[in-house]
């Protein structure tokens, strides 16, 4: 019976894996073939020849500047990520462990900040962006978003099941100050969250095309921007546009493969603390 069981969960996982992966080889296929092939019955399924070729046009594009987008995006999704996870760590350290006048009350704004939808203030962010001088560049798409309401309550909720209050006491009795205790004892406990929220972050960050489409001028494109000028036109070239899309889910699929192992254990600690 457990053989059975086995045999079933390694179908599964396989079938999970093949799934998941198939997307990402036909976004390969048709990046490395030729726009005549790939609108040709039926579809071609192995590699061609011409990815090489597709990514080199794809850089060489004056209209797009596709290797500063690609520098863009990693700089505003690596520093958002950072200032996301140290803020929601901290922030959450308070909201669940330490003791202060309207806690509370803090904690249930922040909660209401996450049912606001994004799209109404994109009006007056835009505004203060403005004001702020930071329009057009990518302060612009960084400022907004070195918090996020959602991190705070995910780490919160992390930290109030994961770390004793005992653990916290016998730490303030041996001498430590606050934040001694969170780089020492709060942080490392909660570094699978802040990985799965580090990852989220940044997978955000890179996919975000709304407010960086109204915000960002032609100097300073992120990758979505730099794939939308690439489709743009009265003709699409698809094999470029392929091309360009693999090469902006290379770096996600890269993140995802080095700390896959964070996200996996914090999912596990998790559930099993649950």
């Amino acid at each position: 019976m457990r053989l059975h069981k086995n045999w079933m969960l390694y179908v599964a996982l396989t079938a999970t894996v093949l799934l998941s992966a198939a997307p990402l080889y036909f976004m390969l296929v048709m990046a490395s073939r030729m726009n005549d092939e790939i609108v040709s019955l039926p579809p071609p399924l192995s590699l061609g020849a011409q990815l090489v070729s597709n990514l080199d046009r794809v850089f060489s594009n004056p209209d797009v500047l596709f290797g500063q987008a690609l520098i863009n995006s990693a700089l505003v999704a690596s520093v958002a990520t950072i200032c996301v996870v140290v803020s929601s760590s901290l922030a959450g350290f308070a909201f669940a462990k330490l003791k202060f006048r309207g806690r509370n009350v803090m904690l249930l704004f922040v909660i209401g900040t996450m049912m606001v939808p994004v799209q109404l203030g994109l009006i007056p962010l835009y505004m203060l962006m403005g004001k702020l001088g930071l329009s057009g560049g990518l302060g612009s798409v960084t400022l907004p978003f070195v918090v996020a309401g959602f991190g705070v309550f995910m780490m919160r909720q992390f930290a109030e099941q994961a770390i004793p209050d005992e653990m916290i006491e016998a730490a303030r009795v041996d001498g430590a100050s606050t934040f001694r205790i969170f780089f020492s004892i709060v942080f490392p406990a909660l570094r699978p969250a802040a990985a799965v929220l580090g990852l989220l972050t940044f997978m955000e960050r890179w996919n975000d095309f709304l407010w960086p489409y109204l915000t960002l001028d032609a100097e300073h494109p992120t990758v979505q921007i730099a794939l939308s000028r690439l489709s743009s036109g009265y003709y699409s070239d698809q094999s470029l546009i392929m091309a360009g899309t693999l090469l902006g889910t290379v770096p996600l699929v890269l993140v995802f493969v080095v700390f896959g192992r964070q996200i996996i254990g914090g999912i596990m600690e998790g559930g099993l603390k649950a």
